[in-house]
C-alpha cells in the first residue's frame, strides 16, 4: 500500500515537472522568437523609414510634404495644353509614316477665328509635342481658308501681343528641360515659329499690319545680331515690305536702319 502511494506521488511530480518545462519553453519562444523573426524585426526597426516613423524630425511636422529639389517636379499644364486636352481645339494630330497632319472636326473655313486663331497663336510658345505641331500647323491652315483676311484683320489688336510674346520670349534657364538644352535652345525654336507665323499673317492681312508693325520690329532687330537668324529675319522683313507696301518700308527703316529695301 505504501509502495503504491509512493509510486503515485512520483508520477504526479514528474507530470508537474513536464508542465513547468513546457510553459517555460513556450514563454521563451514568445519572448525571444525564432531567429528569422528576430532578423525581420531587427531589420524593420533599423530601416530609415521605420526610424523616421518612430522618431519623426521636427521639419516633418512643420512641412510633411517636403519637396525634393533634385526630383522631377510636377508642372501645371499651360493654357494651350489644357484647352487642347479638353477638346477646345477642333482638330487632332494624325501621325503619318513620313510626316504628321491635322484632322479637323469640320472644314476650317466654317470655324470662327475668334478666339481660335488667337489660341493657336498662344500655342506657338509651347515646347512639347504635340502642342508645338498643332499650334503652328493649325495657325497656318486657318489662314489659308477662304475669307481669312476678313476674319483675321479685326483680331489684329489682340493677335499682335501674342505674336510679340513668341518673338521676344525669354525662357529662364531653370525652366528648360535638360534634354532640350543639349539639343537646341527652346527659345530659338519658339522664335522661329513666331517668325513663320508673322510671315503667314502679313501675306493674309497685307497693309492692315502696318499699324502694329512697330511693336514687332524691336524683337526682330535684337535677333538680327545673331548670325543664325540674320537670313530668315531679312526674308521676313522683305515679306513685310512686299505685302505692306511703301508704308511698311518707312516703319521698318525707322526701327532697323540697316535694312535694304527689295526695291534697291
Amino acid at each position: 500500500m505504501q509502495k503504491s502511494e509512493c509510486h503515485r506521488g512520483v508520477q504526479m511530480r514528474n507530470r508537474l515537472t513536464d508542465n513547468c518545462d513546457q510553459r517555460t519553453s513556450s514563454s521563451a519562444q514568445v519572448k525571444h522568437g525564432t531567429p528569422v523573426q528576430q532578423s525581420k524585426s531587427s531589420s524593420s526597426t533599423s530601416s530609415p523609414e521605420s526610424a523616421r516613423k518612430l522618431h519623426p524630425r521636427p521639419s516633418d511636422k512643420l512641412n510633411p510634404k517636403t519637396i525634393n529639389p533634385f526630383g522631377e517636379q510636377p508642372r501645371a499644364p499651360s493654357a494651350f495644353a489644357a484647352i487642347y486636352s479638353k477638346g477646345g481645339i477642333p482638330c487632332r494630330l494624325v501621325h503619318g509614316s513620313v510626316k504628321h497632319r491635322l484632322q479637323w472636326e469640320c472644314p476650317p473655313e466654317k470655324l470662327p477665328f475668334d478666339p481660335l486663331l488667337i489660341t493657336l497663336a498662344e500655342g506657338l510658345r509651347e515646347t512639347k509635342h504635340p502642342y508645338t505641331f498643332v499650334s503652328k500647323e493649325g495657325f497656318r491652315e486657318l489662314l489659308l481658308v477662304t475669307g481669312a483676311p476678313e476674319k483675321a484683320v479685326p483680331l489684329l489688336p489682340r493677335l499682335i501681343p501674342v505674336l510679340k510674346a513668341a518673338l521676344g520670349q525669354v525662357i529662364p534657364y531653370w525652366k528648360i528641360p535638360l534634354e532640350d538644352v543639349l539639343k537646341v535652345h527652346v527659345d530659338d525654336e519658339v522664335f522661329e515659329r513666331g517668325l513663320n507665323a508673322l510671315v503667314q499673317l502679313t501675306v493674309v492681312v497685307g497693309p492692315s499690319l502696318n499699324d502694329h508693325l512697330k511693336h514687332l520690329l524691336t524683337s526682330l532687330s535684337k535677333r538680327l545680331r545673331d548670325k543664325k537668324f540674320k537670313e530668315p529675319i531679312t526674308t521676313a522683313l522683305q515679306k513685310l515690305e512686299q505685302h505692306g507696301g511703301s508704308g511698311s518700308l518707312i516703319i521698318i527703316k525707322s526701327k532697323i536702319p540697316t535694312y535694304c529695301s527689295i526695291c534697291c
